[in-house]
């Protein structure tokens, strides 16, 4: 039993934001991005979840990819930093990984060190997100050097929207104009977009997509769409009241006595804090939902700890669970409170015990099964 705090991940919410995302695709694939543990996901269980569904996976480094091989993923799994050291090029070719080209030095090591194997060349071009990738007016060289290298079997086109969470981007317009003037007339499948390209640019949708945030159920922008109704949250985080106690009007409460009762209050006590990576600088009045009620962070989130004001709901008991975001809490608006994005809330996830619920995976630890 132990300490209260869970992050729940429903692996059947997974699958119906995976098939929302192919939907969205048409005939283009797509590229579950699983990268940084599925966003804190499990990317061992999200992976083997849509196994029987994904067309490939996409990871930032070849440890997550070997940890993916090593579950039994047996779908294309790409790098989308590609390879960091000429030594890496063995392991690409023994366990048969896509790799991202966005620099000379890449293509340098690979003619050097040809595979044994051909292997999938993903080609990035930087068309306005100034990362990595290859200038627009370099990048029909790199392709033609990668197209004359026996072990490259295929180059995909690529690239990445740095505003596409943005309405209407002019930005994201101008990157499309640019890579689609600067890949006119190379063969290849093309790929994208990001889960905000994937919802909002219905031109740029290829023949593969990335969606990272949502298959997650988690909106990439702060404005409705019509999709993000139909997503749902795959991860609830919730943990429990360990302590109630009456304070008088004027009393403070948590480090720096930032917050203090302006009339007699309830004040309840739940078991999560900074170091199970709930925001530390979530303001006062960002919501927990406790017993169906949202009731107002008070008080500096601790440690292990943060206090909420439970002063107008009824009936709270020690034990009671508080959810911090999940279906009925969106993470955005938590986010949003604490000056961040979702993504780093759910990078940050640390210490908390992840329960499974939905597809039943054989031999999948902590995983409870729950029967459709």
């Amino acid at each position: 039993m132990g300490r209260p705090a869970t992050a729940t991940i429903n692996l059947d919410a997974l699958r119906h934001n995976y098939r929302i995302a192919q939907q969205l695709s048409g005939s283009g694939q797509v590229m579950a991005v699983v990268k940084a543990d599925a966003y804190s996901h499990g990317a061992t269980a999200c992976a083997t979840a849509l196994a029987d569904v994904a067309r490939g996976f996409a990871v930032a480094c070849i440890e997550e990819a070997l940890e993916l091989r090593a579950a039994g993923i047996k779908q294309p799994i790409l790098l989308l930093e590609g390879f960091f050291e000429p030594s890496e090029l063995a392991m690409i070719d023994w366990y048969r990984l896509d790799t991202v080209i966005h620099h000379q030095h890449q293509i340098d090591a690979l003619e050097a060190h040809p595979l044994d194997h051909p292997v999938r060349i993903w080609l990035k071009m930087d068309s306005g997100m100034g990362r990595v990738g290859f200038a627009p007016d370099a990048y029909q060289a790199a392709w033609e050097r990668l197209r004359a290298m026996p072990c490259v079997k295929d180059v995909v086109l690529m690239s990445h929207f740095a505003c596409a969470d943005e309405a209407d981007s002019e930005h994201a317009q101008q990157q499309l104009e640019t890579f689609n003037a600067y890949t006119q007339g190379l063969p290849g499948e093309r790929s994208f977009c990001n889960s905000a390209g994937l919802i909002s640019l219905k031109e740029a949708r290829g023949d593969w997509n990335r969606p990272g945030l949502l298959l997650y159920g988690v909106s990439p922008f702060t404005e409705i769409h019509g999709v993000e109704q139909k997503i749902q949250p795959v991860m609830e985080l919730s943990s429990a009241i360990i302590s109630i106690k009456d304070i008088p009007a004027g009393s403070t409460v948590g480090y720096g006595s930032q917050w203090t009762a302006r009339r007699p209050t309830q004040i309840g006590v739940v078991a999560i804090g900074y170091a199970d990576g709930y925001p530390r600088h979530a303001v006062n009045g960002t919501p927990v939902s406790i017993n169906g009620y949202r009731v107002p962070l008070v008080g500096r989130v601790s440690m292990d700890m943060l206090t909420v004001d439970l002063t107008d709901i009824p009936n709270v008991q020690i034990g009671d669970r508080a959810i911090l975001w999940g279906q009925d809490l969106a993470i955005s608006e938590v986010a949003q409170k604490a000056g961040t994005i979702p993504y780093q809330l759910l990078c940050n996830l640390n210490r908390v015990p992840v329960r499974y619920e939905g597809v039943y995976i054989p031999g999948l630890v902590n995983l409870d099964r729950v029967d459709a």
